[in-house]
C-alpha cells in the first residue's frame, strides 16, 4: 500500500516536511540535512497546526537518515510540544520510521518515553509499509 502518490505538501523547512495523507494522517518526513532549533520548532509547530486543522490524530514519522535531535530539541518536544500537541491537536498515535543511526534512536528514545501520562501510544517501525498499516488501524480522527 502507498498512498503517497496523492499526498499534499503542507510544509517544508530544513528540517523536514510535512504531507498530507488523504488516508488521514499526516505524514512527517524528517530531512537527513543539519538543521537549527528553529527549523525543528517551526517543523513541530505545523505538525500541530495540521492535526488541529484536519481533526486527525496520527502522524507517521520518518526519521531514517535524519540527523540526531540536540538535547534541548528532545526536551522541547517532550515536556511543550507533546503535551500541547495530545491536549490542544488531539494528537494520539504516532508510527516512528526509526533511522539505523543509534543516536537518532536514542534521542528518540527519550522523546517517546516521556509522554508524561499523557494518551499518546507510539509505536517503531523499520518500514513505511509496516508503520502505515499500523497506523491506519488506529481511529483517524481525534477525540478531544
Amino acid at each position: 500500500m502507498n498512498s503517497e502518490l496523492a499526498v499534499t505538501l503542507y510544509f517544508e523547512n530544513a528540517a523536514g516536511r510535512l504531507l498530507e495523507d488523504p488516508a488521514g494522517f499526516l505524514r512527517a518526513h524528517w530531512s537527513t540535512q543539519p538543521r537549527q532549533p528553529q527549523d525543528t520548532r517551526a517543523l513541530f509547530t505545523h505538525m500541530l497546526a495540521a492535526l488541529q486543522r484536519h481533526g486527525w490524530s496520527r502522524i507517521l514519522i520518518n526519521q531514517v537518515g535524519m540527523p540526531p535531535f540536540s538535547r534541548d530539541e528532545q526536551q522541547w518536544v517532550a515536556q511543550q510540544w507533546l503535551p500541547r500537541a495530545v491536549l490542544k491537536g488531539g494528537y494520539r498515535y504516532g508510527a516512528v520510521v526509526v533511522s539505523p543511526d543509534v543516536m537518532v534512536r536514542l534521542a528518540t528514545a527519550y522523546i517517546t518515553t516521556n509522554i508524561q501520562g499523557l494518551p499518546l501510544l507510539y509505536r517503531s517501525f523499520e518500514r513505511v509499509a509496516e508503520a502505515e498499516a499500523w497506523l491506519l488501524q488506529q481511529p483517524g480522527t481525534s477525540q478531544r
